[in-house]
């Protein structure tokens, strides 16, 4: 098929690329009453024919494809268009190639198939507003440097201009650091992808798993600010948190769940391999070395009895001596660490009781206060049915989709929109949809 546009002009353009015909039409349809310039192509030597002629802003390229796969495409287009922003289009069995499209292709997002409307047109529409913020960020560090240049040559007794050149500068700066901060919550989110593939991984039957890293990254947040770190290295725990078990996303599927106590020695020896797997996979990145090393020692035991490394005590980076205890604390309640999942207060218990053997005692007592402080908390969880939410009520814990995805977050206020979308789900896709809501204790 030649390469179709529409709605020439300024307008942002998009390249949809995928060996089905229908899908094309489907993502056609789509777009079409956005106002972007649309391309199409069939395969991806198409899609690069096409880039070769024409400025394109966003593609999105199907993953399975004849000749050249979605990865490879989008490897090529990084490489040879890096300003070009790149979704890729999966389904659930191909995890392995969604790996290393994000390694390779540095993509900026992945949408399994089917996919919701509204969600695949809010990506491209977040998307195509990140590329800008970084040309804008460009334009405004430019604009920031000439400015200060300009002030450096301003005559002493010009006082009233430079009073008003500095104001102007200010401005940018703020504008700067803005688009900064944009820049920041986009890595962000895509560390939370990878958390969410990571627990896609484990597939139906590890549905318990589903925010273990969220919640691991919470406690684990908590216990370093109570503890005394600075932002920056809280920041490297909280990546690390996230990300501590993406070393065992090529796992067999029945090792992903299975309480590490029942493995048999030579199940226990490869996900034993995982987090060093997982130091390698993040190294690469380079706001994530510090998060990595986290990530190698955080099965250390502070009595030497850990692994990779048999690191003592205080050899052990303070972080990662955080990281095993909130990782352990949650995996002791969702049942992978010992043959049955436990309560709160016996996995609390299990903490105190190796306070010293596998754990820092100092980590222990940080996180055990913070635990305790929120067991008294002066609200209560109360499951609601989708049919029963009324707008205004304050989400207890994270949501996730059946498939295991992260929808609404712990703290969400409901709106009337958020219910009728969950109302909505519930009966297209039948199964039940109960959320967990604060009530307050009178």
């Amino acid at each position: 098929m030649q390469g179709m546009n529409e709605t020439a002009g300024s307008a942002q353009t998009l390249l949809l690329v995928d060996d089905e015909p229908n899908i094309l039409s489907s993502l056609r349809r789509l777009f079409r009453p956005q106002g972007y310039r649309i391309f199409v192509a069939e395969s991806g030597a198409e899609g690069l024919e096409i880039l070769a002629r024409e400025p394109v802003d966003l593609v999105i390229s199907d993953m399975r494809m004849p000749e050249m796969d979605g990865a490879t495409f989008l490897r090529e287009v990084r490489q040879r268009w890096p300003e070009t922003t790149r979704i890729l289009l999966t389904g659930y069995a191909d995890v392995t190639s969604t790996v290393a499209a994000i390694n390779e292709g540095e993509i900026y997002r992945y949408i399994a198939k089917p996919w919701n409307d509204t969600e695949m047109i809010e990506t491209v529409r977040d998307a195509l507003e990140r590329a800008r913020l970084r040309a804008e960020n460009a334009r405004l560090t430019a604009l920031t440097q000439a400015q200060n240049e300009e002030l450096k040559a301003l005559n002493a007794g010009l006082e009233q201009k430079v009073a008003e050149r500095t104001a102007a500068l200010k401005q940018a700066l703020g504008k700067v650091e803005q688009a900064n901060g944009d820049l920041k919550k986009s890595f962000l989110t895509i560390v939370q992808v990878f958390t969410g593939l990571i627990e896609l991984r484990a597939g139906p039957a590890g549905s318990q798993l589903s925010g273990h890293g969220r919640r691991v990254a919470d406690l684990a947040r908590q216990t370093a600010q109570r503890l005394g770190l600075g932002d920056a290295e809280t920041q490297h725990l909280i990546f690390a948190a996230l990300l501590h078990d993406i070393g065992k996303i090529g796992l067999p599927d029945e090792l992903m769940t299975r309480p590490f106590n029942l493995l048999t020695a030579e199940h226990r020896a490869t996900v034993m391999k995982h987090p060093v797997i997982g130091q390698n996979i993040l190294m690469a990145v380079d706001r994530l070395k510090e998060a990595a090393l986290l990530v190698r020692h955080h099965h250390e035991c502070f009595d030497g009895s850990g692994f990779p490394d048999r690191l003592v005590g205080m050899a052990i980076p303070l972080g990662s001596r955080i990281l095993a205890v909130a990782n352990d604390y949650d995996a002791l309640q969702v049942g992978t660490l010992v043959q049955r999942p436990l309560r709160p207060s016996e996995a609390l218990t299990y903490l105190v009781d190796n306070r010293g053997k596998r754990y820092d005692p100092q980590v222990v007592d940080a996180a055990a206060e913070i635990i305790e402080a929120a067991r008294t908390a002066t609200y209560e969880e109360v499951p609601v049915r989708a049919t029963l939410l009324r707008p205004g009520m304050l989400l207890a814990r994270d949501f996730h989709h059946k498939d295991g995805y992260l929808l609404l977050a712990k703290a969400t206020a409901l709106t009337a929109d958020m219910i009728a979308q969950l109302q909505k789900m519930e009966s297209l896709e039948q199964f039940k949809i109960t959320l967990w809501i604060r009530q307050e204790i009178a």
